[in-house]
């Protein structure tokens, strides 16, 4: 009688009624972590009082109507009507997962299926370094393991902000698990000393999950000459304070002056990092070097001394300008 009728119905009409009814039972896939709980739904639209029924991955009936046949109770009765049958699983193990079956009984009877996803969270993300502490422009590996996850984890690298890029192996265990270890090579430089590498994880069961390692590198000395006096021009008669300032990692362990193609005046004095000349004259021009080293290398900085003649003043001018014309 149904078919006898919509023959009579505008095509496009009866397109649209074919669809409603095999559209008429629905569901929707689940993933769930480990030992939470899972919500089935069965969801009816135009139910004409058939009967609705749950069943397991391996077509058990779990529910008929608001009946549990299945005696696992783990799955508890959330609600039932003619419209919907839903129902909890509790404490969901890897042993649930699979496809859930809805069935409604019409003639002839539908189903509907619900896969059911469980997803394991990886434990705390381990880190490790290949050396524990590195000299500047070498290169080191660090490794960051994600164990024991579904599906595997991903992990990603920052340094200062930036994205870096590891290369990932992953395993698949006997238990549909997964373990991914991820290895990350950089060549480092002076300014990544005491610079965290974050390893983060990205799963779907977790959030801002992460551990990280700071680099320890050693890099030769920095070093910068600082003029303590005279300000201004050198000139005749005055004298010269320079001080080496000199930072490295580890602390240098030399500071040396030395003069660019010549000697150090001879009555110059040195005490450490600091070079004293008395009484300046144009003999001492040139460039005066100080060298810094420690266990990574050395590096040095010049400082160009001229030294000019006496100053000559207004009043000098003046004097020689009246001797002059008298």
């Amino acid at each position: 009688l149904t078919f006898l009728v919509l023959s009579f119905l505008p095509l496009s009409l009866s397109v649209l009624c074919f669809s409603v009814q095999g559209q008429n039972l629905v569901t929707d896939n689940v993933s769930v972590v480990e030992g939470e709980v899972a919500t089935i739904s069965c969801r009816v639209k135009n139910n004409d009082d058939s009967v609705i029924q749950l069943l397991n991955p391996n077509r058990q009936t779990i529910y008929f109507r608001d009946v549990r046949p299945l005696k696992d109770s783990r799955f508890q009765l959330v609600n039932f009507s003619d419209n919907e049958l839903r129902v909890s699983l509790s404490n969901v193990s890897l042993s649930d997962e699979g496809r859930y079956v809805c069935q409604l009984y019409t003639d002839p009877p539908q189903e509907a299926y619900a896969d059911l996803t469980v997803l394991v969270p990886p434990g705390n993300p381990i880190i490790e370094s290949r050396e524990d502490i590195v000299s500047e422009g070498n290169e080191t590996e660090i490794i960051c393991s994600a164990i024991g996850s579904k599906p595997a984890s991903k992990i990603r690298w920052m340094k200062g902000g930036k994205e870096l890029q590891g290369e990932s192996v992953v395993e698949e265990m006997e238990d549909k698990m997964f373990t991914v270890t991820s290895t990350l090579t950089l060549t480092v430089s002076k300014e990544d000393d005491g610079v965290p590498i974050i390893c983060m994880l990205d799963h779907p069961a977790v959030k801002d999950f992460q551990a990280q390692k700071y680099l320890e590198v050693l890099y030769k000395p920095e070093v910068k000459i600082i003029v303590g006096f005279p300000e201004g021009l050198t000139r005749e008669g005055e004298n010269l304070e320079l001080t080496c300032k000199a930072d490295g990692k580890p602390k240098p362990q030399r500071i040396n002056w030395m003069k660019v193609d010549d000697d150090v005046p001879a009555h110059a004095v040195i005490t450490g990092a600091d070079l004293y000349i008395e009484n300046l004259n144009k003999s001492f021009n040139g460039t005066y070097r100080c060298i810094a080293s420690n266990s990574v290398g050395e590096s040095y900085d010049d400082y160009i001394l001229y030294v000019y003649g006496l100053q000559t003043t207004k009043s000098t001018l003046t004097a020689t300008y009246l001797l002059l014309v008298t």
